[in-house]
């Protein structure tokens, strides 16, 4: 199989690719299933994490809101955190020792010990929050539009802003996201896609089509399921997983250029 993992410096990362066309259709990459790990099928999940072997999740809906810790191999919630009723929960990223989760609309973020999810801080942003990783000099936030916001870590000030657009067009509907190597994997919401983005220059330069994985999952889970939504990266061992909201299953996958 050819797949986009490179070797650099003793480690692996996802490589940069050099497509970018005003024709998105021919900007695709394939999918392996490399392994299939169970998941709660009650979690919306809005944000996903991989840190120290586990993953660290974000769920939404109102009154079902949570920030939790869960064994990737038996997909067992070994800690959780449930937000107050009024709040929506949105993105998730790791800064340190601590775990930073955005609100839907209450213009309201979350820092947590990791250690302990005992609550350290809130800070307040405008507009909606969505998605949420780093490139461990900021934070990158999507909030439904075309834009992405970079936020310092440490004061939590907007520090400039950029829209992602592929083919000269822009891009709307930025859900949860996650850095793999030098590129920014981003959920495209009411699509089957991942956008694999150029986080200088904001340009899509290649998707990942996974229709074809929705279509497993819910062939796998008995019925038609939600949508994707959910992106994690193994950085020490260059593994990506996916999932989507209410998924009864996470999955390992590879990519690869399509022919």
């Amino acid at each position: 199989m050819l797949s986009v993992l490179a070797g650099t410096a003793g480690c692996t990362q996802y490589e940069r690719t050099a497509i970018s066309s005003p024709d998105i259709e021919t900007v695709w990459f394939d999918f392996e299933i490399i392994n299939t790990f169970p998941h709660d099928p009650d979690a919306f999940t809005q944000g996903l994490l991989f840190r120290d072997g586990y993953l660290y999740e974000s769920t939404g809906r109102r009154g079902q809101s949570s920030l939790r810790k869960v064994d990737l191999e038996t997909g067992k919630i070994l800690m959780i955190h449930n937000l107050e009723p009024d709040f929506f929960g949105e993105g998730l990223t790791d800064v340190e020792d601590r775990l930073i989760q955005l609100t839907l609309d209450a213009g309201i973020g979350f820092v947590y010990d990791v250690e302990t999810f005992s609550l350290i801080e809130t800070f307040r942003y405008e507009g909606n929050g969505w998605g949420l990783t780093n490139d461990g000099e900021r934070l990158i936030m999507s909030d439904g539009s075309s834009n992405l916001r970079f936020i310092d870590p440490v004061t939590f000030q907007e520090t400039g802003r950029l829209q992602v657009t592929e083919g000269g067009v822009p891009v709307e509907n930025l859900n949860e996201m996650v850095m793999a190597g030098d590129l920014l994997f981003a959920n495209v919401l009411h699509t089957n896609h991942i956008a694999m983005i150029n986080p200088e220059n904001g340009v899509v330069e290649s998707r990942i089509d996974l229709r074809e994985l929705r279509r497993i999952a819910s062939e796998n889970a008995g019925q038609s399921i939600n949508v994707l939504n959910g992106i994690a990266y193994d950085e020490e061992n260059n593994r990506l997983f996916v999932t989507g909201k209410l998924w009864p299953y996470l999955y390992e996958i590879e990519i690869f250029p399509k022919e």
